[in-house]
């Protein structure tokens, strides 16, 4: 199973997008600082994913997500309230 992910830092309004094989350890590397690109933004929570079968297909739905305003747009829209519960929430201690 592959999964596109949303994830929000919990301190500022930084957002980010992603694809794994293994949500649990990816989010997890994200918040111990092992990815660079969100390094400096933890504690960040996961906010909204979707699962697929083909890893084609994962890339093709995150690809459009980062380069399409309008789909990132669609998506803030649809999970606007999973995003304000997200920032009320405290995440788990590393």
């Amino acid at each position: 199973m592959q999964y596109v992910y949303f994830i929000k830092s919990l301190s500022d309004d930084f957002m980010y997008i992603g694809c794994t094989s293994d949500l649990n350890k990816r989010i997890a590397e994200h918040n111990n600082g092992l990815v660079p690109s969100t390094s400096r933004y933890a504690p960040l929570k996961l906010c909204y994913y979707e699962a697929y079968l083909d890893l084609k297909d994962a890339f093709k739905r995150e690809h459009n997500l980062k380069h399409s305003g309008g789909a990132i747009g669609h998506l803030k829209n649809r999970i606007k309230n999973s995003l304000t519960m997200a920032m009320r929430t405290i995440p788990p201690p590393p």
